[in-house]
């Protein structure tokens, strides 16, 4: 699988890396000390009211929380932070085992099927379960840019960095970029991920100057957005930040994580953003000897098709952790991180959900409370923070696929009062915008 081949490019460069950015982002996340804290935010809002209440799509009255961070904080068990460094590179090597024992199976049995169409429909199924499990894999590296992988922040970037790029995905650049959406979660100028269009932008995407003028999208105008977001999304983001603030007037380069003075990112992350850019190059070299000796269909097969089904999974989870038609979202002036990480929703996905994904869906709502606790320890510190949410805890046991579809079709701009804005759609589902008052 060449993995691993990486790492001893990574120390090497790394401890270089430093010599330049040193003071960065890199190290002031990483840390050997457990700490009983969130990812605090520390924007100033002049205008903050409490008790506020908004109305949702369905036409339900939506209650403001107005709970703080330490309330939440000071509920969660203190031993569930505790990074535990041989349960987490056990679940590496376990989901690695699996991706090579996979493979193994597929090469050898798989060729030896004398029908064509159950060939073609066993290679399917490997394609499938290696997009499961090389999506366990991304997560583990999520694990380890929030430095809850280990203790040990140099451990943590080491794995991280290589999983990461045999994905493809600039793992500094990402990782900078995911902490500023963690650190302003529900933003609607902060946020840095599937941040919702206002009334006013969407009006302008569809060069209208009332809703009246809007008609209804066709399903299958519907299902293009979304295959189009499931398919290309992840690239469109990493490539020009797709779904992102809109950076008016900034080339689409300019605001790609690649880009090593991209504007998403700080000054100070310019060498780890080369880093980054070098973790791809090499992986990229890797598929290019993959493919010169042993082919295009081994490539395609056991690389290609299961990053694009893990890019698919990824964009699949993300945006239903984050779009929802009971879900709010805040201007400036009513948004404190407390409020925020509430704009987030667990969801059930079965048994791929806590085996190959590692509890990312399930235990989201904690996740952007505290994001350095261990996935193994996220549902007791859940169970916790539940008890402190109450009624503003959201969770939906609804069928995913119907999720997305219903996301898509009324999910398509937030509006609201007192900088309380919920979403809105012209679809004629739930609350009709152009009659609300």
């Amino acid at each position: 699988m060449l993995i691993f081949s990486q790492v001893f490019t990574f120390v090497f460069v790394m401890s270089s890396v430093n010599t330049f950015a040193s003071g960065g982002n890199a190290s002031s996340e990483s840390s050997s000390v457990i700490n009983r804290s969130g990812n605090i935010a520390s924007f100033q809002q002049q205008g903050f009211k409490t008790g506020l209440t908004a109305t949702d799509t369905y036409g339900n009255t939506f209650e403001v929380p107005d709970y703080t961070i330490k309330d939440i904080l000071s509920a969660i068990p203190k031993h569930t932070y505790e990074r535990r460094l041989t349960t987490s590179f056990y679940y590496v090597f376990r989901d690695i085992f699996m991706l090579v024992t996979f493979g193994y199976i597929a090469n050898t049995y798989i060729p030896q099927i004398p029908n064509t169409l159950l060939r073609f429909g066993a290679w399917a199924g490997y394609v499938y379960l290696q997009g499961l499990v090389c999506t366990g894999i991304w997560v583990l590296a999520h694990e380890c840019g929030h430095q809850a992988f280990s203790d040990y922040g140099w451990v943590n970037d080491t794995v991280g960095w290589v999983l990461h790029s045999y994905l493809l995905v600039p793992y500094f650049s990402w990782k900078y970029s995911h902490s500023k959406h963690h650190k302003a979660t529900g933003h609607l100028t902060r946020d840095m991920v599937f941040v919702p269009k206002t009334k006013e932008r969407f009006l302008e995407a569809r060069n209208a100057h009332s809703i009246h003028e809007i008609m209804e999208d066709t399903p299958i105008y519907t299902l293009g957005q979304l295959m189009f977001q499931q398919l290309g999304g992840w690239i469109a983001y990493l490539f020009a930040n797709v779904s992102g603030q809109p950076h008016e007037g900034v080339h689409w380069f300019k605001k790609s994580h690649f880009h090593p003075s991209t504007v998403i990112l700080d000054k100070k992350d310019y060498w780890f953003i080369l880093l980054s850019d070098l973790g791809i190059v090499l992986q990229l070299f890797i598929v290019y000897n993959w493919y010169k000796y042993f082919g295009g269909f081994s490539v395609l097969v056991h690389w290609f098709l299961p990053y694009v089904l893990t890019n698919h999974w990824l964009v699949f989870i993300t945006f239903l952790q984050h779009s929802d038609p009971k879900m709010a979202h805040y201007e400036p002036h009513q948004w404190n991180f407390a409020r925020g990480a509430a704009t987030t929703i667990d969801r059930e996905f079965g048994f791929v959900g806590p085996f190959f994904f590692h509890d990312i869906i399930e235990t989201h709502v904690l996740h952007h409370y505290c994001s350095r606790i261990p996935f193994y320890n996220a549902r007791e510190a859940s169970d916790a923070i539940k008890k402190v949410m109450g009624k503003h805890y959201m969770f939906s046991d609804e069928n995913m696929w119907k999720a997305l579809w219903k996301s898509g079709r009324w999910c398509q701009y937030v509006d609201g009062k007192d900088g309380v804005m919920m979403y809105r759609n012209v679809n004629g589902f739930g609350v009709d915008p152009k009659t609300e008052k």
